[in-house]
């Protein structure tokens, strides 16, 4: 299993996945881009589809009609896939967890079709980009 994970804990290529989100988390996950943050120097990517990923970083309150969704891409990432739950929306759902449109946290949608799924938490509406990294840091740490 640790040369499964050799790859994934030295530069792990992200694909990003919003749910249904304000923007808010969206705009802190660029900001990781930035030339202030620059999480390239990790070697964390992000790239354009989930067959490439080794994380997904989920913004948003997981909506009904986002749940399908949600699943389609888990399933399409290569295992062992790393989940981030980006923002207190997509930990629990905040402020929408009563609203009408408002399904579940993300972690039990993915904890569904993967019981034995690795899932890190960055609270905060929006966090801030040293949390995320801190975040990242600490869940590749724990592989």
């Amino acid at each position: 299993m640790a040369w499964q994970t050799w790859g994934l804990k030295r530069s792990p290529w992200v694909y990003h996945v919003n749910v249904g989100a304000c923007n808010n988390c969206d705009i802190e996950v660029l900001e990781l881009l930035t030339p202030r943050y620059d999480v390239e120097r990790f070697g964390i990517t992000l790239v354009g589809s989930p067959r490439h990923a080794d994380a997904l970083l989920v913004t948003g309150v997981c909506t009904r009609q986002a749940e399908p969704r949600l699943r389609a891409v888990y399933e399409q990432t290569p295992k062992p896939c790393v989940v981030f739950c980006i923002g207190v929306c997509a930990c629990t759902g905040g402020i929408f967890r009563h609203a009408y449109h408002f399904d579940r946290p993300v972690d039990e949608v993915i904890r569904e079709i993967d019981p034995k799924a690795i899932i890190a938490y960055v609270p905060g509406c929006p966090p801030k980009p040293e949390g995320m990294i801190l975040g990242a840091v600490k869940a590749l740490g724990t592989l």
